[in-house]
This record gives C-alpha cells, structure tokens and sequence, in this order.
C-alpha cells in the first residue's frame, strides 16, 4: 500500500518579479541534487528509487504531494527539504485541487463532491431538484431544430 503524505512549503520570495519560476528552480534543483528525476511528461512531478524504495514528489505552486511505500523514506525526503526550504506538514493527504482523497486497507479513493458542492452553492443551484434528462419535459423537437 502506498502511504500518502501532504506537505505545504512556503518560501518567502515572493517579492521577487520571476518569483514563481525563482522558486521552481530553486525547488527543482534541490530534488535534483538529491537524486531525483523530474518527469518529461509533467516537470511538476519528481521520482527516486523503485519499488519498495520508491518516491515520488509532486509540486502544485506551494503545494506538494509526497507519496510512497514506505514511511521513512517520506521522512527522509522532508529533512532534505526542510535543509533548503521553511516546511509546514499537513499530515495525511485529505484534499488537493478540489479532489477529496480517502485511504482505506484495499486502496485509495479520490472523489469530487465537496468541489462539486461547492460549484452547486456557489451558482445558487445547491437546492435544486435533481433531473433525470438534462432538457426541458415535454418538449418538442422538429427536424430543423
């Protein structure tokens, strides 16, 4: 089973003019020193090691996501980052991006639904009556329409 663990970094640089790309590089180059590889596909997301010992790091502005097998190497992975970066742990992953994560033995759910109720509320359509066909009842349709 993979353990899930949410980490929140706040740097302060942000006065800087390229300050987000200030400190991705700085955020970046740290991983890289320390063996990791960031990914060709999403330069967001960092990888070390395989299997058991595997780690993978992904980063979302101030955000980052620490994922892996084992609880040790997490740990290790944040001393390495707190030797460059002011850290704040926020322990086990439960929101990120607007996906509720939920961790049980079997596996790992991910769902929508306090993002998707907070749309609904923010539309003013959190009451509203469920429809079972996304028109109007009873309507008619020619072929030109």
């Amino acid at each position: 089973m993979c353990v899930c663990v949410c980490v929140c970094i706040y740097i302060y640089i942000y006065g800087l003019k390229q300050a987000s790309r200030t400190w991705f590089n700085a955020f970046s180059n740290a991983l890289l020193r320390s063996g990791f590889k960031q990914s060709k596909y999403d330069y967001s997301l960092f990888t070390k090691g395989k299997e058991d010992n595997f780690i993978a790091v992904l980063v979302y502005v101030d955000d980052i996501i620490l994922a892996s097998p084992s609880q040790d190497i997490i740990s290790r992975t944040k001393t390495i980052l707190k030797e460059h970066f002011k850290l704040k742990d926020l322990g086990d992953l439960k929101f990120f991006l607007g996906l509720e994560l939920s961790r049980s033995k079997e596996a790992i759910s991910m769902c929508q639904r306090h993002y998707t109720l907070s749309i609904l509320e923010d539309c003013g359509m959190l009451a509203c009556k469920p429809s079972s066909i996304p028109m109007k009842a009873h309507n008619k349709l020619t072929a030109n329409s």
